[in-house]
């Protein structure tokens, strides 16, 4: 990620979208601890890959995030969160020392995808997670956002199908063992409370996966 980019530039703009969006923030976190593994003692080793402005850390209790924007690194550092300056790419941390990576509306903004999420394989224990949680291509509101011009940040992305995410995902060695849906509401305009998920990756506008670096079956 190049110094202008628009979470250097625009990373007040981006941040004071979860204000203005507070139900469709709410939504989404819903669909994230859906599908989250069950907290323990290892819990503090869970890290958020692209943290951003710390967000969606501060809500689910990431200590610690990978993020390459100074911008929004400084914003989330202020709430709290370790922040290592890194790419999802060369993620910063040793083999094996990640029990839950997360992904939060990453995936689209990556310059390598199967690189990155070898990476996350790479730092999970054995057992550990990957939470990916993205705009699908084939979605309402990823239609929409395809045809937006202008748009500081996704003007600028790649998104990609719910197929296509999956099929990374097994090219990493990843098994998808839970998923959740929602924003499924026709525009995905703010609504008066949030909405709750549903625990399949169908029909929303934000899917969430869960992976694991086992070998059983598939969920999906």
């Amino acid at each position: 990620m190049s110094a202008e980019s628009p979470f250097e530039t625009h990373f007040q703009e981006y941040d004071a979208w979860f204000d203005a969006n507070r139900n469709l923030f709410c939504s989404e976190l819903l669909a994230i601890r859906a599908v989250l593994p069950t907290l323990g003692a290892a819990s503090a080793r869970w890290a958020e890959i692209g943290v951003g402005s710390g967000r969606f850390a501060l809500a689910l209790g990431i200590g610690v995030g990978v993020e390459p924007a100074e911008g929004v690194a400084a914003l989330a550092r202020a709430r709290g969160i370790r922040v290592v300056k890194g790419a999802a790419e060369d993620l910063p941390f040793d083999d094996r020392s990640v029990d839950a990576a997360f992904l939060i509306t990453v995936t689209c903004f990556l310059e390598d995808m199967d690189r990155a999420f070898a990476e996350v394989t790479r730092v999970l224990v054995p057992g550990g997670s990957a939470i990916v949680a993205f705009i699908p291509s084939d979605s309402e509101l990823g239609t929409s956002y395809a045809n937006t011009e202008g748009d500081p940040f996704f003007s600028t992305a790649t998104l990609r199908s719910r197929s296509t995410v999956r099929a990374g995902l097994e090219r990493a060695g990843l098994t998808v063992r839970a998923a959740a849906s929602t924003l499924r509401c026709s525009s995905c305009e703010p609504s008066e409370r949030p909405e709750l998920p549903v625990d399949n990756w169908h029909g929303g506008s934000f899917v969430v996966l869960r992976a694991t670096n086992g070998s059983e079956g598939y969920l999906i």
